[in-house]
């Protein structure tokens, strides 16, 4: 029907005549002469409507936005000083000849090009958000990051093997998605968190090298850079270790960068423990862009009689220091507000000292309700270890360490990117290694798996998950860029005894282990391969490309903070047939239908 798009149409293709199909972006009617913007997904097109045709031109005056429409016309070239340099057809326009009015359309809710709609409404209308220029070319790179993803596995010999959707139910860290059997009453399908076992399994039947774009399933609390149904670029191999998988992986995102967007990420990228990553910067993806650090005062405070530090500071907690270059000029007011927001994490306040004079390290030199409590040689060290100087302020973080780090962490971002501290680079990935194989769980009493149940411990490392499960580390890597993590993996566990004493020191008896995982430590021992593998959130790697606010704006049909999908009303009521098929009934609870 037509023989270009019409962002497509350039100065190269003068005097030729050509038919063009799209949708009217807008109309304007300048004294007889009637101007029409067509757009379709590579972008407008300028369409002139002389009165000289009456046929054409009655119909040109019938057109409103968003009617579909199929033209032709003769490309000639704008007249001087009307050309428009944004648009790759900025150049030329198209004297129409003849129009076709494909379909017509009702008045759109909203216009296309306002920047101020509320996500309610462009959810809602997501058919016309997604007609918006920045949402096609939004799901155009996405498109394009995908197959850079693909091009760059298939040349290295991966091979794209589907795995199952409906499966069961393994505890990996979050919540499931349950699908209830109509065959099998009373018994529930999980939807896949991700591909994890499966492509396990590929590895011992001997397909070393995996791929796949996939979607996974949680159910959990959502955020800007996490949705119910996600993207995977989902990776495995045999017979690499963690510094192979990691060097080809990093040439994966550095070629997938080139290619999507013509950037040249740094090469190497550099590598930081988990360890020192928390230190420094409260964080295991820190953003590198940003310099503030944070700085361990714990062992200084021991003796303070300022409570609030030596507290935490006796009783395992940590005690920590934030400097803030310049930042005596903050006001009161702007402290006030740093301190509420740091209470989001849990912090009971934010204590502060103001270093009017660096050379004085006592009440004379140093301003804050705090210093009297602080004894001379506390003070030195402090600014000694923060490096601070005269004009300086130092935030401090003082309770249990994940509190200081959640804490003083967000702090670190917050104020560096609204108050500036940072290096001007627009892409600062990270790899950070070593990560702990457990954490303790206070609530439940019990060892958790930092990263999942397969992750591999470091050789030297697997005596102690009897003894000291907390000194193990994991031959975890987890690739950082722009403070989101944009990518996580392991060395996976190939050796069934192994396997069986991580389920131990995560109190997952033998019992529980059969029934969750019988197939899979089955499978590991038939010769299993080693193996690891990584996988990349395609939906945040766009995010991040498109300079997005949110990987809603990269999906094509996203669900909101609460999980539901505003354009088709999901989730929904179903009758009551369905429901007895499926050996389920409802019970009410305070008003609400729940399953039971």
């Amino acid at each position: 029907m037509r023989t270009h798009y019409c962002g497509q149409v350039t100065a190269a293709h003068l005097d030729q005549i050509v038919t063009l199909c799209g949708w009217v972006h807008r109309r304007r009617d300048h004294g007889g002469v009637i101007f029409i913007d067509l757009r379709d997904r590579e972008g407008l097109a300028q369409i002139v409507c002389d009165p000289d045709r009456p046929d054409m031109f009655q119909t040109a005056e019938a057109i409103r936005n968003e009617f579909c429409l199929k033209l032709t016309g003769k490309v000639r070239r704008r007249p001087a000083g009307t050309e428009n340099p944004s648009l790759t057809s900025g150049e030329i326009e198209v004297l129409c000849h003849d129009i076709e009015i494909l379909n017509v359309s009702a008045p759109p809710p909203f216009q296309l090009d306002d920047d101020n709609l509320s996500e309610t409404v462009r959810l809602t209308q997501r058919v016309l958000d997604l007609r918006r220029p920045q949402m096609q070319k939004n799901l155009k790179l996405r498109y394009k990051a995908a197959m850079s993803f693909r091009r760059f596995l298939d040349a290295h010999g991966f091979i794209d093997i589907e795995t199952p959707m409906l499966t069961k139910s393994t505890p990996e860290g979050a919540r499931d998605y349950l699908v209830p059997s109509r065959v099998h009453a009373g018994q529930f399908f999980a939807l896949p968190q991700s591909p994890q076992l499966f492509k396990q399994l590929l590895m011992v039947a001997g397909f070393d090298r995996y791929y796949q774009i996939t979607k996974c399933f949680r159910d959990e609390d959502l955020r800007a850079d996490r949705q119910p149904e996600f993207t995977q670029v989902d990776i495995e191999t045999s017979f690499l270790d963690e510094t192979g998988i990691t060097a080809l992986m990093e040439e994966m995102i550095r070629v997938v960068f080139r290619e999507t967007l013509a950037v040249e990420l740094p090469d190497p990228f550099p590598r930081m423990t988990y360890t020192e990553a928390m230190n420094r910067y409260g964080s295991d993806k820190p953003d590198l862009r940003v310099t503030l650090e944070i700085t361990e005062i714990t062992d200084a405070v021991k003796d303070v009689a300022f409570k609030v530090f030596s507290g935490p500071a006796n009783t395992g907690g940590r005690v920590a220091a934030l400097r803030i270059p310049g930042g005596a000029s903050l006001t009161r007011g702007e402290i006030d507000e740093y301190t509420r927001f740091v209470g989001i994490y849990g912090a009971r306040g934010l204590a502060y000292i103001k270093v009017n004079d660096a050379s004085q390290p006592n009440e004379t030199g140093l301003q804050s309700p705090i210093v009297k409590n602080l004894h001379e040689t506390a003070l030195r060290t402090i600014l000694e270890r923060t490096g601070a100087q005269s004009g300086d302020l130092i935030f401090f973080g003082a309770d249990k360490t994940k509190t200081v780090n959640d804490a003083l962490g967000a702090l670190r971002i917050k104020l560096g990117h609204e108050k500036g501290y940072v290096t001007g680079e627009a892409w600062r990935p990270l790899w950070v290694v070593d990560f702990p194989m457990f954490e303790y769980d206070e609530e439940d009493k019990r060892w958790v798996a930092c990263h999942h149940p397969f992750t591999s411990p470091k050789d030297e490392h697997i005596a102690r998950l009897k003894s000291n499960p907390g000194e193990c580390l994991a031959k975890a890597y987890d690739l950082a860029l722009n403070g989101w993590e944009i990518g996580g993996g392991s060395i996976r566990i190939h050796r069934a005894d192994v396997q069986e004493a991580v389920f131990d020191a995560l109190n997952i008896g033998p019992e529980e282990q059969r029934l969750k995982f019988g197939f899979l430590l089955d499978a590991l021992k038939f010769g299993a391969p080693p193996h690891g593998g990584l996988a990349f959130g395609l939906d945040r790697v766009v995010t991040m490309m498109a300079g997005a606010e949110s990987i809603r704006d990269v999906i094509a049909f996203p669900k909101t903070q609460r999980a539901q999908c505003l354009l088709t009303s999901a989730p929904g009521a179903v009758d009551e047939k369905q429901l007895r098929e499926l050996h389920i009934r409802l019970r009410q609870t305070q008003g609400e239908a729940t399953a039971g």
